[in-house]
């Protein structure tokens, strides 16, 4: 098996042309200090119902729950983590995995529990274990303005005159 290329091209080619298994190790996000002493790793990849600190960016310091993780774009949807679009609605704000640092990981799946060697009589918390606490909305929609019922669509000014003159 030949090395990989130096070329900063041929790097982006195999990140943008990367099958999803692949995908997968290269978003892994490094573990807090404390996990990091718990698990003896240094990093592991992401997953729907991790919880990650916002290391950069407009909200640096928030700690939420990841709720979608897409692989086709290497970016990850956190929970309460919005922003307003032209039309004044709220919208999931991507961030990629290197913006964010593993502070609570999801162990429901047996998968990552024997990766990661976490004893089988080991209690898991109700929240490592994957439920999502009851208290977290998905989404903040308590900020967005209410709208009016919608009304019938009124007719352009020219079929109104084409109607009257019938």
């Amino acid at each position: 098996m030949s090395a990989p290329s130096r070329l900063p091209r041929k790097q982006r080619l195999a990140v943008f042309t990367a099958h999803t298994t692949k995908r997968r190790r290269l978003m892994s996000v490094p573990l807090s200090r404390d996990l990091r002493a718990r698990y003896g790793r240094r990093q592991m990849p992401i997953r729907k119902g991790d919880t990650v600190r916002v290391l950069a960016g407009s909200y640096i310091g928030r700690e939420e729950r990841v709720a979608k993780v897409d692989r086709r774009s290497y970016s990850v949807t956190l929970d309460n983590i919005t922003v307003k679009t032209g039309e004044a609605k709220l919208k999931p704000l991507p961030i990629r995995t290197n913006h964010l640092l593993l502070t609570r990981l999801n162990l429901a799946d047996p998968w990552r529990r024997r990766v990661l060697r976490v004893p089988e009589g080991e209690t898991v918390e109700e929240e490592e274990a994957g439920e999502a606490p009851t208290s977290t909305p998905a989404l903040a929609p308590a900020t967005e303005p209410a709208k009016p019922p919608a009304a019938k669509a009124k007719k352009p000014a020219k079929a109104a005159e084409k109607e009257e003159a019938e």
